[in-house]
Parts: structure tokens; sequence; C-alpha cells
């Protein structure tokens, strides 16, 4: 007649690291995905701003922390060039989180985890 106990005290700090190394690892991508939406902005907002001038207006771009003088239709290809990056790897970024975070809830139904905040 044995009844079945809750896992043991060595079981459960293995779930709980587990658990914490997924929640990292979403807290991460989640700041990598902020950091790469701010950068995507930033270049929408001085695209937005370059727009009407005339190609020929002189502008600086900062390129490796050194300010150079080029001039607007210079910047703009190069600018649009790494807006659409941004835009791919923003959208790689969200499919990881959305598989990291499907994982996580895999993990909680295979472990039959239930989380308790207090």
């Amino acid at each position: 007649m044995a009844s079945k106990a809750g896992p043991s005290a060595k079981q459960q700090q293995q779930l709980q690291a587990q658990y914490s190394n997924y929640k990292n690892a979403l807290q991460q991508l989640a700041q990598k995905i902020g950091d790469v939406e701010q950068e995507a902005e930033e270049h929408k907002l001085v695209l937005d701003t370059l727009d009407p001038l005339p190609g020929d207006r002189k502008c600086f771009r900062m390129i490796n922390g050194v300010l150079v003088e080029r001039t607007v239709e210079d910047v703009v290809p190069a600018l649009k060039t790494n807006a659409e990056g941004l835009k791919q790897v923003l959208e790689e970024l969200v499919k990881q989180y959305k598989t990291k975070q499907d994982d996580l809830e895999k993990w909680k139904k295979k472990n039959n985890v239930q989380i308790v905040q207090s």
C-alpha cells in the first residue's frame, strides 16, 4: 500500500532550476526584442526626417563610433537596408520567444508543474 507522494526535495530543486532557466531565457529574449524594436524605431525616425530633404544635402552618420559626413542620397539606402535587417531580426527573435514559451508550457504540463506566486 504505497501512496504516491510529491517529488523529492532533489527533484523539486531540479524542477525549480529548470523553470528558472526557462524564465531567464524568456527574459533575455524579451530584452533583445525591446532593444531591436527601439533601434528599428530610431531608424524609422531618421528615415522620416531625411525623406523630404534634397539628396545633395549634407548629413552626418555615426559609423563604429566615428561621425562621418555624407549626403542624404548616400545615407538613405544604407539606413533602409539596416531597417530591413532589423525587421528580419525582430521577426526571428519573436519566433524564438514564442517557441521558448511553448517549450515552457509543454515542460510544465509534462512535469505537472504549477506556479505558486506569493
